[in-house]
């Protein structure tokens, strides 16, 4: 048997918002520690990594490793019909599940509703992901991440990110010109104006800006985003889910044509 009882259904129905415009389908993982999920996007640029643990739950029971293929669109209609203050519970009583049950649960317990969402059968493809020594981690403000690649967007398709001991810098140049965004070091006791440095190397890489923006609709799960950078390393941006666990986006770097001539 496998049961997962997530007390603010909102957040599953947020990671699935977050995620939607990069996977089509994917398989959950699931194992007595909790929920996993990797997943490239089809031009395989990009690689989405979920972890919830078992003790963020409110009930969590897993009898043996199971995985579940999901359609993300198919799951997002499913979702649509929990309201944003109803417990979620996942729940599949059989060894090889053809569906997967959910239930959708109002404060006042006055209301229930039931689904059910048919699996696939989809190839897994093992991603495994390198533990990486990153030389720059930036902290941020999440919104203030998501403001400042929304604004860069309407000048270039890509973005130049630079490191310093001091600051970060964020740089585009297209064809209607050119611009950046300086953002310093700042210890703030608040999550919109904190910004955290830890820069043991400097980087500057180069990311395209479609994707950092389709990243950034995680942004309501966390104040915070964590950017993490090395040289020739995908950039990994990291949204921190309470007790729950977090979603990880990975992406590679854009090779410019002096380097790859």
């Amino acid at each position: 048997m496998f049961e997962a009882k997530l007390q603010q259904g909102v957040i599953f129905k947020k990671i699935v918002d977050a995620i939607k415009d990069l996977v089509k389908s994917v398989n959950i993982d699931a194992s007595t520690s909790g929920l996993s999920m990797q997943a490239m996007d089809s031009a395989h640029v990009a690689l989405v990594s979920l972890k919830l643990n078992e003790n963020g739950f409110k009930d969590y029971r897993c009898d043996r490793p199971i995985t579940l293929g999901l359609s993300i669109e198919n799951l997002s209609k499913i979702l649509k019909c929990a309201g944003n203050d109803d417990t979620i519970t996942l729940q599949t009583d059989e060894e090889e599940p053809s569906s997967l049950k959910f239930f959708f649960e109002n404060q006042q317990a006055s209301k229930i509703s039931e689904f059910s969402l048919n699996l696939m059968s989809l190839d897994s493809e093992s991603l495994g992901i390198p533990d990486t020594d990153y030389s720059s981690v930036i902290q941020m403000s999440s919104a203030e991440f998501s403001r400042i690649c929304k604004e860069l967007s309407s000048i270039s398709e890509t973005v130049e990110i630079e490191t310093s001991k001091e600051s970060v810098k964020f740089s585009v140049q297209g064809d209607i010109g050119a611009g950046s965004i300086t953002v310093k070091n700042n210890q703030s006791d608040k999550d919109v104006d904190r910004v955290d440095l830890q820069i043991d190397q400097p980087v500057k890489l180069t990311f395209a800006l479609r994707y950092l923006n389709m990243f950034n609709k995680a942004v309501s799960l966390s104040s915070t985003v964590s950017l993490n950078m090395s040289e020739e390393n995908p950039l990994m941006v990291e949204y921190k889910i309470d007790d729950l666990g977090s979603l990880r986006f990975y992406l590679a770097p854009k090779i410019s044509d002096e380097e790859s001539s």
